[in-house]
C-alpha cells in the first residue's frame, strides 16, 4: 500500500481525481480503520480518530451541500465559496502547523502506528482529492445551472465585439493604473508572492533577441474577481442574460500593454498559499501589542505550504516555480481553471429570490417584545423579570444584545460595563456603545484579544480606538486567548447596585450573528452576576484564585468540571437512575473528555454528540462507545452553539458557553460555561438536543469507522426534517 501522491500528470480530470480516490481510501484504511484491542484490553491510541482527516470531512461534508441539487443554486454557489475559504485556512494553520513541527522535531499527536511524515502525506492526497471534487462540481453541475438562469461565467472570446470594448476601456480606466509587472532577469530577483494571492505567470520574448523571459503579474484582491460585463443589475432580472469575465481572463488579454516591445507568448496562472498562523512569546515580550504587530508583518513573509497551478501550465513555467518558491513536489496542486473558487462569493450575493433560501427577518425575542407599544422594549426591566434565554439567528441580535449594551451606554443609572471582544465587525455598534458610555462618563473596561486568528489587525485597530474613547482596555492574561462571551453591565437601583449579564456561545458580530446559530443568557441573577465579576477581575486585575458557583471556567475547572458531571452520570446509571451526557459543540478531540465519555458509554450511560467539525471520538463500538451517537448538522445557518446537558438523575443540568472540546480551549484559552437556572430553558435545551439527534432529522452520522454518512431522505425517498428550518417556523410564530 502507497501514501504517494497519485500521478499529478494524468490525462484529465476524471483519471486524476479516481487516481486521488483511489489514494484516498489507502489513508482512510490506514488512518480510519477499526479499532483492535491490545493485550492489556484497552483500546490504545486507536480510539481516537485523526483530527486532521475528520477536519477535511467536515469540509467534504460542505461540498455535499455545493452538490445537493434540493438546495437553492446560488446557495450551492455560496457553499462552494465557503469549502474554498476553509480549505486555504486548512493549509494556512493545519498543514503548516504539522509541517512546522515535524521540522522542528515537535512531537507531533498523529494516529496509532502513523509516522508525522506519513499522515502529512495522507493529508495532501485527501486535500488534493477534495479539490478536484470541488472543481468538478463546479465544472459539471454548477455552472451549467447558472447557465439554465442565464448567470455565464464566461471567457473573452465569447464575448461580442461591443462587450469587448466596454471591458477593454474598463481595464484601461481600472485596472491597469494598479497593475505592477515585475520582470525576472539577472537585475531583478524572482518577487515576493503573497500568500493567497492569484497570479499570472508571464512568458515574454524579445522579438529582436529572441530570448524568452519570465514575468509574474499580480491579479489585484481589491477588484471584484468576477467582472459584470452587462452591469451590476443585470443579473437581478431572470429574462436577462447576465456574463461574468474572471479578472485574470481580462489582464491576460491585454497583456501587450504591460509589457510593450516584447511578444506575450504564453501566460499560466498560479497561487501560493503560506504559512499564517501567529505565534507570539507573551512571556518574553515587554509589549503584548507591539510583539504581535512584529508577528503579523513576519506571517506575511511565512514559508509556502501549497503552490496551485492550472492544469494546462507549461513543464518549464512549473519547474521555475517550484524552484523558485522553494515548494516540494508533494505541495503542487494542479487543478482545472479557474483557480481560488473564492470568487464565487460574488456571484452568491446576486439578487435572485428564487436561486436562494428564502428570507430570513428575525424576530426580537418573546419576551423582549412583551410591550404593545412601538418603542423598543426595555431589556433592563426584562431581564428583571425573567433569565431571557436567546438562540440566534432566530432571535435578532439588534434588539437583544446590541440593545443590552447601546441601553446600558445611554442610561444615566449604569454606572459600569464590563466586556470581552474576541471578533466584532468593522461598523460594529457594540464598539460605539463601548465608545458612548465611556464618554458619558462611565467606567468601561474592555478585554479586547488582539490574538483572535486573523482579526488581529483589526482588533488592535479597535483596541487603540476604544483607548483615545477613555476605554480601559486590557489584552487578558499572558499566555491564554480569552475567547469567553461576556458582558456585565452594573448599574443603580433603589436597593442598590444590580449586576446585568450576557454569557454567550458566540461574539458580539451583528453580522455574523445573522448566519451563525448562538445562544445567549441574558440574566441579573446575583450568583452569576458575582461570578461574572470575579472573572472579569481575574481577566484585568490579579486574582488567580477566584471561586465560581454557576460558571465552569478554563483553564482551571472546565475540563474538571465536566468530567466530574460526566462522572456523577455513570454513579446515576449504576445507581438505577437516569443518565444521559448531551454535548453540542463545534469540535471535540480533547483525550480526557473523550475517555470519560467512553467510561460513561460502558457504563450503560446515554451519549449523544452533535459536532460541526472535527470529531475525533469514535461511537458504537463495543466495549467501548456502543452507547454514544454522533451527528453533524449543517445547512444555511452555521452550527455555533456549545451546550453540555446532563440528566443528574431525573435533575436535568444544562450549560452554555464559549468552549469547544478541544486542548487549545480547554488548557491555552480563557472560556466560561454558565449553567441555566430556570427548568423551562433547560427542558428547552433537551428537547432541542432531541431534535437534532432525532432520525427524523437530516444529518450526518459518524460510524465507528470514522465515515460520515448523510441521511437526508426517509425509506421512501422523503425528505427529513431541516432542524434549522423548523426552528425559523417556530421564530416566525412566535415560538421560539
Amino acid at each position: 500500500m502507497s501514501l504517494g501522491r497519485p500521478p499529478q500528470k494524468s490525462s484529465g480530470l476524471a483519471q486524476t481525481e479516481a487516481a486521488s480516490a483511489r489514494a484516498t481510501e489507502d489513508r482512510i484504511e490506514l488512518l480510519q480503520s477499526g479499532p483492535s484491542r491490545e493485550p492489556d484490553g484497552g483500546f490504545g491510541a486507536e480510539r481516537f480518530l485523526d483530527r486532521e482527516i475528520s477536519w477535511l470531512d467536515f469540509n467534504a461534508r460542505v461540498l455535499e451541500l455545493a452538490e445537493d441539487d434540493t438546495v437553492p443554486l446560488l446557495e450551492r454557489v455560496n457553499y462552494l465559496s465557503i469549502f474554498a475559504s476553509n480549505l486555504d485556512e486548512f493549509f494556512m494553520v493545519r498543514v503548516a502547523g504539522l509541517k512546522r513541527r515535524i521540522a522542528t522535531g515537535i512531537a507531533v499527536p498523529s494516529p496509532a502506528g502513523v509516522s508525522p511524515a506519513d499522515q502529512l502525506d495522507a493529508l495532501e492526497t485527501a486535500a488534493l482529492a477534495l479539490q478536484l471534487r470541488h472543481a468538478q462540481v463546479f465544472a459539471d453541475t454548477i455552472r451549467p445551472g447558472l447557465e439554465d438562469n442565464n448567470i455565464f461565467v464566461t471567457g473573452w472570446d465569447a464575448l461580442d465585439a461591443e462587450a469587448q470594448a466596454r471591458l477593454t476601456t474598463y481595464f484601461n480606466e481600472q485596472v491597469f493604473p494598479i497593475l505592477t509587472p515585475l520582470a525576472v532577469d539577472p537585475a531583478h530577483p524572482f518577487p515576493y508572492i503573497s500568500g493567497l494571492s492569484l497570479n499570472l505567470a508571464v512568458v515574454v520574448k524579445n522579438p529582436v533577441s529572441g530570448k524568452e523571459l519570465f514575468a509574474r503579474v499580480k491579479v489585484p484582491d481589491q477588484l471584484e474577481r468576477l467582472i459584470a460585463v452587462d452591469g451590476p443589475r443585470a443579473a437581478a432580472h431572470a429574462s436577462r442574460v447576465a456574463r461574468y469575465l474572471p479578472l485574470e481572463d481580462l489582464i491576460a488579454v491585454h497583456l501587450e500593454q504591460l509589457f510593450p516591445g516584447m511578444d506575450v507568448v504564453e501566460h499560466h496562472v498560479f497561487r501560493v498559499t503560506r504559512n499564517e498562523d501567529v505565534e507570539v512569546e507573551e512571556d518574553d515580550a515587554e509589549n503584548l501589542l507591539m510583539a504581535l504587530e512584529k508577528e503579523l508583518l513576519r506571517r506575511r513573509f511565512g514559508p509556502p505550504v501549497r503552490l496551485e497551478i492550472a492544469q494546462d501550465i507549461n513543464p518549464n513555467v512549473r519547474a521555475l516555480l517550484v524552484r523558485e518558491l522553494g515548494v516540494s513536489e508533494e505541495e503542487v496542486y494542479e487543478l482545472p481553471a479557474p483557480l481560488d473558487l473564492r470568487g464565487l462569493a460574488s456571484l452568491a450575493r446576486i439578487d435572485r429570490p428564487a436561486l436562494r433560501f428564502e428570507a430570513h427577518v428575525a424576530h426580537t425575542n418573546r419576551y423582549l417584545n412583551e410591550s404593545e407599544t412601538s418603542k423598543s422594549a426595555n431589556v433592563f426591566a426584562a431581564m428583571r423579570r425573567r433569565d431571557i434565554l436567546l438562540h440566534h439567528p432566530y432571535d435578532s441580535f439588534s434588539t437583544s444584545v446590541q440593545a443590552f449594551l447601546e441601553q446600558a451606554a445611554a442610561d444615566p443609572h449604569v454606572q459600569a460595563i464590563k466586556q470581552t471582544l474576541y471578533r466584532t465587525s468593522g461598523d460594529s455598534p457594540i464598539v460605539d456603545a463601548l465608545i458612548d458610555a465611556a464618554e458619558a462618563g462611565k467606567q468601561v473596561l474592555a478585554l479586547v484579544e488582539i490574538k483572535a486568528r486573523f482579526d488581529e489587525q483589526a482588533n488592535i485597530s479597535w483596541a487603540r480606538k476604544l483607548e483615545k474613547a477613555g476605554v480601559h482596555v486590557v489584552y487578558g492574561i499572558v499566555g491564554l486567548k480569552t475567547h469567553s462571551k461576556l458582558s456585565l453591565v452594573v448599574r443603580a437601583e433603589k436597593d442598590g447596585l444590580r449586576r446585568y449579564c450576557h454569557i454567550g456561545t458566540g461574539n458580539y458580530h451583528p453580522r455574523t450573528a445573522r448566519f451563525y446559530e448562538d445562544l445567549g443568557l441574558l440574566t441579573c441573577d446575583p450568583q452569576v452576576g458575582e461570578d461574572v465579576s470575579r472573572l472579569f477581575n481575574q481577566l484585568s486585575g490579579y486574582a488567580p484564585k477566584s471561586t465560581f458557583k454557576r460558571l465552569l471556567v478554563a483553564p482551571r475547572s472546565l475540563r474538571s468540571g465536566l468530567i466530574d458531571r460526566i462522572e456523577q452520570e455513570i454513579r446515576h446509571a449504576e445507581a438505577g437512575r437516569q443518565a444521559r451526557v448531551v454535548v453540542k459543540v463545534n469540535s471535540i478531540v480533547d483525550e480526557a473528555i473523550i475517555d470519560a465519555l467512553y467510561r460513561a458509554s460502558q457504563a450503560g450511560v446515554r451519549v449523544d454528540v452533535i459536532v460541526r467539525g472535527i470529531c475525533a471520538l469514535r461511537p458504537g463500538i463495543p466495549g467501548l462507545s456502543e452507547n454514544i451517537r454522533v451527528r453533524s448538522v449543517l445547512g444555511r445557518f452555521l452550527e455555533h452553539s456549545r451546550v453540555f446537558v446532563f440528566a443528574n438523575g431525573g435533575d436535568t443540568v444544562a450549560f452554555i458557553g464559549s468552549a469547544d472540546m478541544m486542548h487549545r480551549n480547554l488548557d491555552r484559552r480563557v472560556e466560561a460555561l454558565v449553567r441555566l437556572g430556570d427548568q423551562k430553558q433547560v427542558d428547552h435545551i433537551v428537547a432541542l438536543a432531541d431534535r437534532y439527534m432525532a432520525e427524523t432529522t437530516a444529518s450526518w452520522h459518524l460510524t465507528p469507522s470514522g465515515a460520515w454518512i448523510r441521511h437526508a431522505t426517509d425509506d421512501e425517498g422523503q425528505p427529513l426534517e431541516d432542524v434549522q428550518e423548523w426552528l425559523l417556523g417556530q421564530a416566525r410564530r412566535g415560538r421560539g
